[in-house]
């Protein structure tokens, strides 16, 4: 057995096959020539094939399902191993006879007899020479003929056309296999190799893609020349096919490169996405269609709506935009278009829910009700824009939990402090990366109603930022003739605010923006009385703590007495937070003795309240005495209430001049001079001898040196002190005043009014000083918070000075 390599016709690459035959592998001229002169048999078996050609010298394999073939092929391996291939006229010849067979072959000789798996006889013959039939002689077993040479006409020696068109087949052969997909690249090496010209031709023949009649009228034309000029023919057309097939292909590809490939890629994550439990892409955007024939928007909006879907629908899930997209879709999904909770018109309920949760507040509450009788009976309203402005601790934002809870709707709260970024208001755009609505629009998102209570807290304490300035983006949120097409960014189309109840809540209105300030209606919340602090700490902190601190009723007692002692030992505030924070710190204590088990007084005693917290620390805001001269008790507000200040100055020999100390403001200097100069031009009247003022330097102290202090409210106060150290008469116990004064002796009016008059109670004044304006102030304040205190109206400073020093004191006057 040897192992030769052989051309195989399938996929016209070099091969191995074990054989025992003298194969000719790439045939030679020479073995051409020999083969030619061997001895055509007079007879031969007659072997049809029905969709094949064979040609001399090239090696084919036949797969034998006939049963004369088969027999055919068992004799002729056993003998001579030559037979007669000729092809059919007609393939769908099961049983062909003479008339059916083309006259022309080629005359093969057994290389191989293989036995298939199958059952089937394949048999691997090479052509020798070609023949032509003279005559049928028998069908049986199988067709025997006659034959007689058929002679090949070749170019004399050197024939440069015939060079020229051999060269030209080569070249041409091996362009076919580089643009074939299906021709391995090996064959290129097999037909260079090629030395024998009538083999090559041959050989070309029997591979080209062309039918059994033109492979059948190649091999009858007796001329070589002719020959291999027609297969050049052929040739150049099969080129000119495959160039315009791999052409056409490339488009296509292109095209399945561009569309098709996400097609197919899109399909296959689907059916992952199905595999693994979760949504295909298509089955999303129906689901979120479906979604939407539930939304009660307007026409434009759901117009909208379906040309971002369909934008979507078109998209890569892949790409970085679709997160985007899908974020909006779903946003338009969550939104509540005209969505509406239920408003509960019930107006005494609503009363004694606010009353329950909050004591005394008594204007906000009554805005309220006002605010649901109007809705009641118009069923159609905007909404108001409330900003409830006071101190710290006094229930501002905790009463819009409330209103919520009274008008039956939800509750959203955002804080606005430190916010200094546009966006956040009005959301950013769709084009950025990561881009999200503002926080107007989450916050309802979330709410899934258009008609929530919305507390924006801490409004004063917007900050101004590179990002813009979002206090202006809050001018279109908080204007009832602009927020019903409020546009975000994100959003890209108006959203209905004008359903939304906006309570803001402020310390400082000087800090807000006059255009922002002008859209809110101000409703003021001053501090609390002593009275009202006990009232809310006996109702609401004193249970809320003992519950937070896993503690019942049973387990501590705090008497209205102890109340009072902490609120006014242990607190210095307008609010109630501060106090809520002593009361813990009580029933900690109380806490901590029953997980020791130690022994503690359950109902708390003012000895108990001084053993836990300490001694008191806030005494000194009360009302010290006015034994010396030039020593005034004035009230000043600040942005923890009200508070009283005391004013000293002193005389020392000098030229006149005046010093001040305790870290004054700008203001509260200008004030100071205005009094002295006041003095001056007006010493006489005063009772001051003008001397006095000329040998005498003053010095205005205001004690708590630490603490900035500045306003004009202290004008009075500063006048009072100058008048009763030049004249060195007392000012009258138990007095305290406020008010601006003026060049010409005029007495102004100040704000604070009501935190001031809490402060001087908390002080034990029983004497006020005010303006004639200000009484306007007092009598919008309850009754109750007036008891036991005095006031003097004034309009001139003259009057100031007729209530605060009287003569009683004018013999014991020291003479200066």
């Amino acid at each position: 057995m040897s192992k030769q390599r052989i051309l195989n016709i399938d996929s016209l690459s070099l091969q191995e096959i074990d054989t025992d035959a003298e194969l000719i592998p790439l045939m030679t001229p020479e073995d051409e020539e020999e083969m030619n002169n061997e001895p055509l048999p007079e007879t031969l078996p007659i072997l049809p094939l029905r969709n094949m050609v064979l040609f001399p010298g090239v090696v084919i394999p036949i797969t034998a399902g006939r049963d004369k073939s088969i027999k055919l092929i068992n004799d002729a391996n056993g003998d001579s191993k030559i037979i007669g291939v000729v092809s059919q006229k007609d393939e769908t010849v099961e049983e062909p006879g003479a008339d059916d067979i083309n006259t022309v072959g080629t005359v093969a000789k057994i290389l191989r007899v293989l036995k298939m798996p199958d059952g089937n006889t394949t048999v691997i013959i090479q052509g020798k020479k070609r023949f032509e039939i003279s005559e049928v002689i028998t069908d049986q077993p199988y067709l025997r003929a006659s034959t007689r040479e058929f002679e090949e006409v070749r170019p004399q020696f050197k024939d440069p056309e015939f060079t020229t068109i051999i060269d030209s087949i080569k070249e041409l052969a091996i362009q076919i296999i580089k643009e074939s997909p299906n021709i391995p690249t090996e064959a290129t090496f097999a037909i260079k190799n090629i030395e024998s010209d009538s083999f090559l031709v041959n050989f070309v023949s029997s591979n080209m893609n062309l039918s059994v009649k033109e492979k059948q009228d190649l091999l009858a034309i007796s001329d070589l020349k002719d020959r291999a000029l027609e297969t050049l023919r052929y040739m150049n057309l099969e080129l000119q096919k495959l160039e315009l097939k791999n052409d056409i292909q490339s488009k296509v590809r292109f095209d399945l490169d561009q569309q098709q490939r996400e097609y197919f890629l899109h399909q296959q994550m689907k059916t992952i996405q199905e595999e693994l439990g979760g949504v295909s892409h298509d089955q999303e955007v129906e689901e979120m269609r479906v979604k939407a024939k539930a939304k009660k928007w307007d026409e434009k909006t759901a117009k909208q709506f379906d040309k971002e879907l369909s934008k979507m629908q078109r998209m890569n899930p892949q790409a970085a935009e679709y997160a985007i997209q899908r974020n909006y879709i779903e946003l338009m999904l969550d939104l509540p278009w005209n969505e509406f909770s239920k408003d509960n018109f019930d107006l005494k309920r609503a009363d004694k829910v606010l009353h329950r949760d909050h004591y005394g507040l008594d204007d906000v509450k009554k805005r309220i009700i006002e605010y649901l009788a109007v809705l009641k009976l118009r069923n159609d309203m905007k909404s108001p824009i409330l900003c409830l402005y006071g101190p710290p601790g006094v229930g501002k934002t905790s009463i819009g939990k409330s209103v919520a809870e009274a008008l039956g709707r939800e509750y959203i709260r955002i804080s606005l402090g430190g916010l200094r970024d546009e966006a956040e208001i009005r959301g950013h755009r769709k084009t950025y990366i990561g881009a999200m609505p503002g926080r107007i629009i989450q916050s309802l998102k979330k709410a899934g109603t258009s008609n929530p209570v919305f507390v924006l807290d801490e409004i004063d304490k917007l900050a101004t930022g590179n990002q813009g300035d979002p206090s202006s983006a809050l001018l279109e949120v908080l204007d009832p003739e602009q927020n019903k097409e409020f546009y975000d960014n994100f959003l890209e189309m108006g959203f209905d605010l004008s359903k939304v109840m906006f309570i803001a809540t402020s310390n400082n209105m000087a800090t807000i923006q006059p255009a922002l300030r002008d859209r809110m209606e101000v409703i003021n919340m001053t501090g609390y009385t002593i009275e009202e602090k006990v009232e809310i700490a006996k109702k609401h902190l004193v249970p809320k703590q003992v519950k937070e601190h896993g503690l019942t009723s049973k387990d501590i007692v705090i008497g209205k007495k102890q109340i009072e002692k902490i609120v006014t030992g242990y607190t210095r505030e307008s609010g109630v937070r501060g106090l809520e924070k002593q009361i813990a710190k009580v029933v900690r204590n109380v806490a901590k003795c029953i997980a020791m088990e130690e022994e503690y007084s359950v109902k708390l005693t003012d000895e108990d309240v001084i053993k836990i917290l300490g001694a008191p620390k806030m005494e000194r805001d009360r009302y010290e005495n006015n034994d010396v001269a030039g020593v005034v008790t004035g009230l000043a507000w600040t942005s923890v209430g009200g508070d009283i200040l005391f004013i000293e100055s002193i005389l020392s020999k000098g030229k006149g001049n005046m010093t001040m100390t305790g870290n004054l403001g700008t203001v509260m200097k200008e004030s100071a001079t205005l009094a002295l100069e006041y003095i001056k031009s007006n010493a006489e009247e005063l009772g001051i001898k003008p001397e006095v003022i000329e040998k005498y330097n003053v010095h205005i102290h205001v004690p708590e040196g630490a603490t900035p202090k500045d306003g004009p409210s202290a004008g009075v106060a500063m006048l009072t002190s100058l008048v009763s150290s030049f004249t060195q008469k007392r000012v009258k116990k138990n007095l305290a005043m406020t008010g601006e004064i003026t060049l010409r002796g005029r007495v102004l009016p100040v704000g604070g009014i009501k935190e001031k008059i809490l402060a001087a109670k908390r002080a034990g004044i029983k004497e006020i000083i005010l303006c004639e304006e200000n009484k306007r102030d007092i009598d919008e304040i309850k009754a109750e918070y007036l008891e036991g205190v005095t006031f003097h109206y004034v309009r001139y400073m003259r009057d100031v000075l007729k209530y605060a020093i009287t003569d009683q004191d004018a013999k014991n006057a020291k003479t200066l």
